[in-house]
């Protein structure tokens, strides 16, 4: 295996930013793609710094992308970069470009921890044609109640979201999204994951009710642990083996 910096200027942010991108070992002739996502105080180096990623996905298929968004909670900020337009368009085009990725659906994944786990569940909810699954782990997935629970949160999501009120029903709001989605988002698989001491259990187990009425391909993992990357280290071994099963 390998793994690559990429650096490169982006046309949607109007500045240079960078990826890291993980390439497995075995040959094929288009690989399966998996965008994993990072957390609020990370970067694109997370994943890779702090658990055993490169090791655990020697044993698959998939090429990792791992995109930088600052503190963006993957959107189109309201005073700051199109983290959203970036990450669901122009991202993927250069990726497709570089590097020998499938472009079938069905070889697609998302996955995420924390605001990324946010991130990840958007993006499928919104083009859930374009994946074939996608994982949140201790994701942040309900923005409007953090906000409304921890006025310390005013001046960052302020300059992510704008106003409350207007998050609140928004594009950005996951509940919304998740109760207006179209008939291709129940051919998703989706997986989910909270530790048992974790801050946002609350709002996984809310969010786990709903899903587990909705729809088929879910699963969702409680076990103890808390808001850290030993969780994570774990998780995203259960993550990459059951893209792996779809994939194959």
């Amino acid at each position: 295996m390998s793994i690559s910096r990429i650096t490169f200027r982006s046309e949607v942010l109007g500045k240079t930013t960078a990826c890291n991108i993980f390439l497995p070992e075995m040959k094929r002739s288009s690989y399966p793609v998996l965008y994993l996502l990072h957390g609020w105080s990370d970067d694109c180096n997370a994943w890779l710094d702090n658990t055993s990623l490169a090791r655990y996905a020697a044993d698959y298929p998939f090429v990792i992308v791992m995109p930088q968004v600052e503190l963006s909670y993957y959107t189109n900020m309201h005073a700051g970069e199109r983290y959203f337009d970036f990450l669901t368009a122009e991202l993927p085009a250069f990726i497709q470009q570089w590097f020998p990725i499938s472009e079938k659906p069905e070889e697609r994944f998302v996955a995420g921890l924390s605001m990324g786990g946010y991130g990840a569940f958007k993006w499928a909810f919104t083009y859930p044609e374009r994946f074939c699954g996608a994982a949140s782990l201790s994701g942040a997935l309900d923005v409007v109640s953090l906000w409304q629970n921890d006025p310390s949160r005013d001046e960052r999501f302020t300059r992510i979201f704008g106003p409350l009120q207007k998050l609140a029903g928004g594009p950005d709001d996951l509940n919304k999204i998740i109760r207006h989605h179209n008939s291709a988002v129940a051919k998703l698989v989706l997986y989910q994951s909270c530790g048992t001491e974790d801050f946002l259990l609350d709002i996984n187990r809310k969010f786990q009710t709903h899903f587990t009425e909705e729809f088929q391909n879910y699963q969702y993992s409680e076990a103890p642990g808390n808001h850290n990357w030993k969780f994570w280290d774990k998780e995203i071994q259960q993550v990459l083996a059951l893209f792996n099963e779809q994939v194959h």
